[in-house]
């Protein structure tokens, strides 16, 4: 009778450990390993006050800058960050930490990619936009910038400055869009690997268009980003969807709840 009420128990928690197996694999499998990032733009900084060129050179935030940061960390409370990422330039870090701070998600550890840069504009970095984009247009033999397409010249425009640049600084097309594609692709594997969730990602204007040309070039903004707007990317499955492109409501929302 001792052996039999054993043998019961033996096939009894066998049993029972099949079906956790079982369960455990199901839930595995059924796990959602969707990223969302929510790539925004940094705050206003002096450079840009004063219309120069801000690619690898950096300036710091405007105070109109810090509180468009503020306001958009005060727009994302409630969506919580698994990770957070920015470039290594200060103007982007700042804006992360203030997004942070204000969204009240200071556990999340920021981390910093060079590869998240702007681009590198050689000899024109500091200069005023106005001459560097003059010899923009010589180089694409047009006269006025609303000839400019950013969805189709944005290559053009990066291999142009290349070319003009005699100091042989400035990024071409190609080192651009690879270092950016590299540091989203990796971002959006290692949080997928990790279960997914949403990221925060700080980079800049030209960066975040480069990046929408990679994806899908028709979704490249015409008129560029603002600053402190979000663009949301889905990534699930080593595919990424374009959600929205420039989106102010979160700093707007910030801004109302001030």
């Amino acid at each position: 009778m001792g052996k039999l009420r054993n043998v019961l128990f033996l096939a009894i928690l066998l049993s029972l450990v099949i079906s956790l197996a079982a369960c455990g694999s199901e839930q595995a499998a059924s796990k959602d390993n969707t990223v969302t990032l929510y790539i925004t733009r940094h705050g206003k900084t002096m450079l840009n006050t004063s219309d120069r060129v801000q690619g690898w050179a950096d300036s710091p935030l405007t105070e109109p800058g810090v509180t468009v940061a503020g306001q958009l960390g005060k727009g994302l409370k409630g969506i919580p960050f698994a990770a957070a990422y920015s470039s290594d330039s200060g103007r982007a870090i700042e804006t992360a930490n203030l997004v942070l701070e204000e969204s009240g998600q200071t556990d999340v550890k920021l981390t910093t990619d060079k590869n998240l840069r702007e681009w590198n504009f050689g000899k024109y970095e500091g200069d005023l936009n106005a001459n560097m984009w003059n010899v923009i247009m010589q180089g694409l033999g047009i006269t006025d910038m609303k000839q400019l397409d950013m969805k189709s010249d944005m290559g053009k425009i990066a291999d142009t400055i290349a070319a003009s640049d005699e100091t042989g600084q400035a990024e071409n097309w190609e080192a651009i869009s690879t270092r950016l594609r590299t540091a989203l692709d990796e971002i959006s594997h290692e949080t997928a690997v990790n279960g997914g969730g949403n990221v925060l990602v700080v980079s800049h204007g030209l960066s975040i268009s480069a990046l929408l040309q990679t994806i899908d070039p028709g979704q490249v903004p015409p008129a560029g980003l603002e600053n402190a707007s979000v663009t949301k990317i889905i990534y699930k499955d080593g595919t990424y969807n374009i959600e929205s492109v420039g989106d102010m409501s979160y700093a707007e929302k910030g801004e109302k709840a001030e």
